[in-house]
């Protein structure tokens, strides 16, 4: 760089310093649909709770799972070929294979199986409502910080996740392990792509991560359940609207969203995930929706607020003090260069 050329600013078109202001193959997004991709995400992640009772009660967990991430897996694959996608390769396919790993086969593996053995699906879904908590415990791995303001909205949502749920906690030898092993799976995974693969392409990536999940949960399948379907219209209904709303469209949006944003920030929409599902499941199958679970939505909506605005002045972004520098040595680099000659220098 010549001296006396300007630094360029980082990227603008970010909300989080430092993340990449777009991912490979995703050149169309918007402020717009960036205010709208968590609200939206929220609704469909939540509705995989209700989505997923009809499911489990006409197959084993593990069979309705590979059915899932098998279909999804090819419906992503065409849709990554037609639009030329470029997949991944090398060590950057190993990461995205772990990512797949944890966040599907991991998470949804326990999670529906719990939900099999009628652990409540309330429980379920606050048991992933925690994992904000869990991502700023470790944001550290990141190197991301945690802000005063964070903090209060951690402590609001998951004050909202206790209350959207207070009322139907129940307890199962079974399903604390498997909820607390789908969280960490969740978590796990979540910090590990945003580490190792944060600008991976939204489609090849979410491809490959279902298509990975499905070779591990088909065999595991095999071994440990009777591959039998009781109701094949409750199993394709449960499938369809899994693989369409769930696998494709709700990772689309987190893996969008992922590679905007810190993970720390991405995470705090599971706040909301409990409240949603009691809502989604008043509206579709009638269950009675308590006020415990409308102040639950009320304070996991007011977290989101404060843990994913934006920094206030008390808490300026880690980069601040790299921009302040970038301007001082600009600002001494122009002094140097518009200094006048000392007498006796030599004219031109």
């Amino acid at each position: 760089m010549k001296p006396g050329t300007p630094i360029p600013p980082p990227p603008a078109d970010t909300d989080e310093p430092g993340v990449p202001a777009r991912g490979r193959g995703d050149r169309r997004w918007t402020r717009g649909g960036a205010a709208l991709a968590p609200a939206l995400f929220v609704v469909l992640w939540s509705s995989a709770f209700v989505a997923g009772v009809p499911g489990v009660k006409a197959a084993p967990p593990l069979l309705l799972m590979f059915a899932r991430f098998a279909v999804a897996g090819v419906l992503l694959a065409a849709y990554a070929l037609v639009t030329r996608a470029r997949w991944p390769r090398g060590r950057a396919l190993a990461h995205v294979a772990v990512t797949g790993l944890l966040i599907q086969a991991v998470q949804f593996g326990c999670f529906y199986t719990a939900l099999s053995l009628h652990y409540p699906a309330a429980v379920i879904s606050l048991v992933q409502g925690l994992n904000p908590v869990v991502i700023a415990l470790a944001a550290r791995l990141l190197g991301e910080t945690v802000t005063r303001r964070q903090a209060l909205g951690f402590a609001l949502g998951a004050a909202g996740v206790v209350l959207a749920v207070a009322d139907r906690v129940s307890l199962s030898a079974w399903g604390i392990p498997l909820c607390l092993a789908g969280l960490g799976g969740l978590s796990l995974g979540t910090l590990y792509q945003k580490r190792f693969v944060p600008d991976m392409d939204v489609r090849t990536g979410t491809a490959t991560q279902v298509l990975v999940s499905a070779a591990a949960v088909g065999p595991l399948s095999l071994a440990l359940e009777t591959p039998r379907v009781s109701d094949w219209t409750a199993f394709g209904g449960s499938v369809a609207w899994m693989v369409l709303v769930n696998s494709i469209a709700a990772f689309l949006l987190l893996n969008s969203m992922l590679s905007r944003s810190s993970a720390t920030r991405v995470s705090t929409v599971f706040f909301l995930t409990p409240s949603v599902t009691a809502v989604l499941a008043w509206l579709v199958t009638g269950q009675a929706l308590h006020s415990l679970v409308i102040a639950g939505l009320v304070l996991g909506g007011a977290g989101v607020l404060l843990a994913a605005g934006r920094p206030d002045a008390a808490d300026p972004p880690r980069h601040a003090g790299l921009r302040a520098a970038r301007g001082g040595a600009d600002a001494g680099r122009a002094a140097r260069v518009s200094r006048p000659r000392v007498s006796g220098s030599r004219s031109p």
